[in-house]
């Protein structure tokens, strides 16, 4: 009984322990989090005078001044939309590359894949110079075509790696029931491996995502002219060369933050799916 009771007890301690190191470790990353979104109700004159994470007075202009007067919707705009079309370009082509790699016998098979795993050790300013060079030539940068080409190129080493490791592990008899079925090869990649790969599919969605959305020294090389900036270039005006307006920087931090953190929230089910049991088919 004593035993047993020990026994007990020291279970019950070391999930308190375990408990509270990772309540600790949650309330330092949302900590953060909470003064930024204190602060952006906050005036420039009691942001650091006033350290509580509930402001005395609320400032909601704030986030108006921060949409209407310093254009920060036209910039909002311009991230949704290179963020979607650069998630759904990685997407479809590392899928369609990573089921090839994967399926397919052709030749420079090895040679093409291994070439794909080499450019995750460039690094990422050398590969904007070769970048740079390119769309030169192609007469595209300063474009939005441009920019959402190279953040495509970007992310599609990882992409494919992630999906081919998956697609290796896919059950062959699940493709061999499609073509029975009349699928051609199109269709088993369209019908039976992309959905058999939602949670791997979803890291890859949430991680390129974040890339794009937090993306700014490509912004900076590629576009000339303000009115097709990201989000992250147009943080910068809030931040002048003497003085920074924390309240409306803030609040634009603030704004930027809520689409990746909606995001997170969906995909959260599949995403920990994915890193945990990205092996896993059926």
């Amino acid at each position: 009984m004593n035993t047993s009771f020990y026994y007990k007890t020291k279970k019950i301690s070391i999930n308190v322990l375990i408990h509270a190191f990772l309540l600790a470790v949650a309330v330092t990353c949302l900590f953060p989090l909470l003064w930024m979104i204190a602060s952006s109700f906050k005036t420039q004159e009691t942001i650091f005078s006033d350290i509580s994470l509930i402001p005395k007075q609320f400032h909601f202009m704030n986030y108006w001044i921060a949409i209407k007067e310093c254009d920060f919707g036209r910039y909002f705009l311009n991230s949704i939309f290179y963020t979607v079309s650069v998630v759904c370009g990685i997407v479809i082509v590392s899928s369609l590359a990573a089921y090839a790699f994967s399926r397919f016998k052709f030749p420079g098979k090895n040679i093409f894949f291994y070439m794909f795993m080499a450019a995750m050790m460039i690094p990422i300013p050398g590969s904007f110079v070769a970048l740079y060079i390119l769309l030169n030539k192609l007469h595209l940068r300063n474009t939005p075509l441009g920019y959402i080409l190279c953040m495509i190129n970007v992310g599609l080493s990882t992409s494919i790696f992630l999906l081919k490791t998956f697609f290796d592990k896919m059950p062959k008899e699940l493709e061999d029931a499609a073509r029975i079925d009349g699928c051609s090869k199109l269709g088993i990649w369209w019908h039976v491996a992309l959905p058999l790969s939602g949670p791997v599919l979803a890291v890859v969605v949430v991680f390129n995502a974040l890339a794009v959305w937090n993306e700014y020294i490509l912004a900076l090389i590629i576009f000339d002219t303000k009115t097709s900036m990201p989000l992250q270039v147009a943080l910068q005006t809030f931040q002048g060369e003497f003085v920074t307006n924390y309240p409306l920087l803030m609040a634009g931090l603030t704004i930027a933050a809520v689409p990746i953190i909606i995001l997170y929230l969906v995909m959260q089910k599949y995403i920990i799916k994915g890193v945990t049991q990205g092996a896993v088919v059926g």
